[in-house]
């Protein structure tokens, strides 16, 4: 009987060995988010946790590398119990495999889902056939989901295929372990060769297979933090690529323990690199942006600037709280129910959590909305209106703002309009725009604050420093008050960081306080603004490739360089 037939028992859980893939987490299998989604033990080294513990369940026990191996994880406190050794690491191999494996066993006790997610591919990349066959020998039914492995997924990342037209051989070796009599036949053949080893002996690779009978002016790449925002990758030769990496300030540590992927070959495709590489040469590519909003608002902001190449580091600015005197929005909670409202308007995601959390206190859900117009001032409040439920009736075909509402609202029709009032439920700052413009259209509005917006707490020291020492490239505003708020509580950014605003008004106020404004969105939208700050990107990698000059970010420049001031 297969393994991964056999019934899991009370004492013998199951284990799915899972390739998490070689960084990205985005590079996850569709099989590999339900197993985790399943899981009730986590089992991986630290990094791998980092790329699959947001797939988890919540409660999950997490197995890491900085626990106490005596203690057995306890299923639902989250809390990390055992410690797993890494069997990876090519020092004292034989005892990190018998230990995970004795560690996957512990937390497969009492009927656990166990997965044990490892780097890139169960089959490839690791160890992890030893404790299958551990598994297989106490009797714990197991399974494996593929990932993508490293020496297929970092040469994909970096732009270089591993095979032509003519489909060139191509092997692979692990020079952490590879013996004389495999570097004699890679070295024999003309094929592509991936090479698995780390940054300090890239070198000593190049000279295996050049004593092997390479040529030393084979085209070879290599690439660092593969799939990740922090990959880099050099072209040079055998023979160069020691001096390559040398004139590049390429240190062996700290990364010089970490696994890079060379790829060496004529067929390899090096020398179209330059076209090739898309992941690198992606317009935010590496840059820290700083996002100060809140988290809720900061989510979808931060997933397209990660599609743009860039690291974003969101600091919430303003805390958002419950009115002081709850009795207002209540009375109008009630008066939608009732029939009091012809329309409601919500001009915030922050409004609809506000009235959806007061629904949920009085047992009412979207049906409470029957009969009532739903008007939503952008995309973002939309689409948090169709996760409660509800589709809203208007939305602004142009600008979305309160302006751009107005624009689209029909004027109050006694005819056909039974009910002459507007619930509006929003912030206790909030501006009369939306109001002043209603009544001009004969409409009555109830104005109602349903939530307080506060100052957020400073962020940690660490990212105060970074915010006024230059440690980030680029910071997006989306309001005068994230403005105001960051400067308060964490300093202004330095002189070398882009700053880039959502709207005029938003810049006059960065340039009241200090600050030089690069980048402007050309409509009130912050994935506008993302898509301003990725054109400016674009263009600044594009001047220093036309130049000549190394593609740097922001915060690489000298200190105290001057800014040129962008028109965007």
């Amino acid at each position: 009987m297969s393994p991964t037939t056999l019934s899991a028992g009370p004492e013998h859980g199951h284990v799915t060995f899972l390739g998490a893939g070689p960084g990205d987490p985005g590079l996850l299998t569709l099989r590999a988010v339900e197993a985790l989604a399943n899981a009730d033990v986590l089992v991986a080294e630290h990094e791998v946790l980092d790329v699959v513990r947001q797939h988890a369940r919540q409660g999950v026990s997490e197995v890491n590398t900085d626990s106490d191996p005596s203690q057995d994880p306890a299923p639902g406190t989250g809390t990390p119990q055992l410690t797993v050794v890494d069997g990876t690491s090519t020092a004292a191999a034989a005892p990190a495999v018998r230990d995970a494996a004795h560690l996957v066993m512990e937390a497969a006790r009492g009927g656990r889902r166990v997965v044990r997610a490892v780097s890139g591919d169960p089959g490839l990349d690791t160890y992890a056939a030893e404790e299958m066959l551990a598994c297989a020998a106490a009797g714990v039914p197991f399974e494996v989901v593929p990932g993508i492995a490293s020496a297929v997924g970092v040469p994909a990342y970096a732009g270089v295929p591993l095979r032509d037209a003519q489909g060139a051989d191509v092997r692979f070796v692990d020079a952490r372990t590879a013996s004389d009599r495999c570097w004699t036949e890679v070295g024999a053949s003309d094929g592509t060769v991936v090479v698995s080893t780390t940054l300090d002996s890239v070198a000593a690779a190049a000279g295996e297979l050049v004593s092997a009978g390479r040529k030393p002016d084979t085209p070879m790449t290599v690439t660092v933090a593969g799939t990740t925002t922090r990959q880099r990758t050099w072209t040079a030769t055998l023979g160069t690529i020691a001096q390559t990496l040398k004139q590049a300030k390429v240190l062996p540590s700290p990364e010089g323990g970490r696994p890079v992927i060379a790829v060496v070959g004529e067929r390899s495709a090096a020398a179209q690199r330059d076209q090739l590489a898309w992941f690198e040469s992606k317009p935010l590519f590496g840059w820290k942006v700083l996002v100060p909003r809140t988290k809720e608002q900061a989510a979808s902001l931060s997933d397209q600037l990660r599609s743009y190449g860039a690291v974003p580091h969101e600091v919430p600015t303003i805390a958002v709280e419950p009115p002081r005197t709850p009795q207002q929005m209540e009375r109008a909670v009630k008066g939608l129910v009732t029939g009091r409202y012809e329309w409601i308007a919500f001009t915030s995601v922050n409004a609809v959590k506000a009235v959806r959390e007061k629904f949920e206190e009085y047992g009412l859900d979207a049906r409470a909305f029957a009969g009532i117009k739903v008007a939503a001032v952008g995309e973002q409040t939309a689409k948090a209106l169709i996760a409660f439920g509800v589709k809203p009736d208007l939305v602004p075909s142009g600008e979305q703002s309160a302006a751009g509402l107005l624009e689209d609202w029909p004027p109050y029709d006694p005819v056909f309009d039974p009910i002459d009032r507007v619930f509006l439920p929003r912030a206790d700052i909030a501006t009369e725009t939306l109001v002043a413009g209603l009544i001009e259209l004969g409409w009555e509005v109830d104005d109602v604050t349903a939530y307080r917006t506060v100052r957020a707490s400073p962020p940690p020291a660490e990212t105060r420093e970074a915010i006024k020492g230059g440690g980030f490239d680029a910071v997006l505003f989306t309001s005068s008050s994230t403005v105001r708020n960051l400067v308060g509580i964490a300093g202004k950014p330095h002189n070398v960081t882009v700053i880039a605003c959502i709207g005029p008004a938003t810049a006059k106020t960065a340039e009241e306080h200090g600050l030089r404004v690069d980048v402007m969105a050309p409509e009130p939208s912050v994935h506008k603004l993302a898509e301003a700050l990725a054109d400016f990107g674009a263009k600044r990698r594009a001047a220093a490739v036309e130049a000549g000059d190394p593609v740097t970010r922001p915060s690489e420049r000298r200190p105290g360089a001057r800014r040129r001031r962008s028109t965007t």
